[in-house]
């Protein structure tokens, strides 16, 4: 006979409880509300909204600002821009940076110590800019689209957490392909991938986010307009400080009785951080796996 005994929780412990609520739900409302904010007044009037009074919902629904922002090739191109190096940066910084953690996940590795050492003096140290900047230009890559992918193919801090997941992943299954004359490549594309999606995915979350969020990268080492990402257009159309130079810089040029520059601003912000927003939901659940194997057991 299975006896189920109730355990009654004490004041002090709903006390705890109902504080904790609160003080998460402030916490979700002071995060949350300055993107409902940039939403509801993106959607109203322009001049309307130079009135204030703008909270909740749009006083004055309106849509010209969106169609401001879509009606110049420009952010059409920086767009298509954004999204070709995010997909292409993030799978080559994903696979490049899972094959250099595979080999050094191993310790039977030859200097094996002396290139973790150097890659550990990276996450602390750096050249500067200036020093950068002055590689890339004696490599090639200025005003090249390869100058959002290549230099952002590998990083030791992502290295790190796949080096932690690589090492939970038991030695039998490489063994056993080993067994069927598959070779070390072969292991890590064939068994070591397609068992490490949790890791692979947060990765690719974080790398993804940082390829769409990227505007410095299009500021110094691009002049070509038509290789600048949507966040540095995005950027340009924020630094502007008098309406009417906005305005002038505002996509298409447009100036109308319903849009102002701090709408085409509002609207732009929403344009840019919609695509990856949506991305987060499908991949939150393999995101928190991936960051626990990595963190605890690493």
């Amino acid at each position: 006979m299975k006896i189920s005994i109730l355990k009654r929780r004490t004041l002090g412990e709903k006390i705890f409880d109902t504080v904790n609520v609160i003080i998460m739900l402030i916490i979700c409302f002071i995060t949350l509300y300055p993107i409902w904010y940039v939403l509801v007044n993106s959607f109203n009037d322009g001049m309307d909204a130079m009135r204030g009074g703008i909270y909740w919902w749009p006083r004055k629904f309106s849509l010209d600002s969106y169609k401001a922002v879509f009606s110049s090739p420009g952010i059409l191109k920086a767009l298509g821009i954004t999204v070709a190096k995010t997909v292409i940066g993030t799978f080559l910084h994903v696979f490049f940076t899972a094959m250099v953690a595979y080999a050094l996940s191993k310790k039977e590795l030859l200097g094996r110590k002396f290139y973790m050492t150097l890659g550990i003096i990276t996450l602390f140290f750096s050249g500067g800019l200036i020093p950068y900047y002055l590689l890339l230009r004696n490599l090639g890559f200025l005003d090249k689209f390869i100058v959002y992918i290549i230099p952002a193919m590998f990083s030791f801090y992502d290295a790190i957490i796949f080096i932690a997941f690589f090492r939970e992943i038991p030695s039998s299954l490489e063994e056993a392909a080993k067994i069927d004359g598959a070779n070390d490549f072969l292991i890590f594309l064939k068994v070591i991938l397609p068992v490490s999606l949790p890791v692979i995915a947060t990765i690719a979350l974080y790398h993804g986010v940082y390829q769409w969020n990227d505007y410095f990268t299009g500021m110094i080492f691009i002049n070509d307009p038509d290789l600048q990402p949507i966040q540095t257009y995005l950027y340009r159309i924020v630094a502007q400080v008098g309406s009417n130079t906005a305005m002038q810089a505002a996509p298409g040029g447009i100036i109308t009785r319903t849009v102002t520059s701090q709408s085409i601003k509002l609207a732009t912000m929403v344009v840019t951080t919609f695509p990856i927003v949506c991305v987060y939901p499908f991949l939150q659940k393999y995101f928190v796996k991936g960051m626990l194997i990595g963190s605890i057991k690493g």
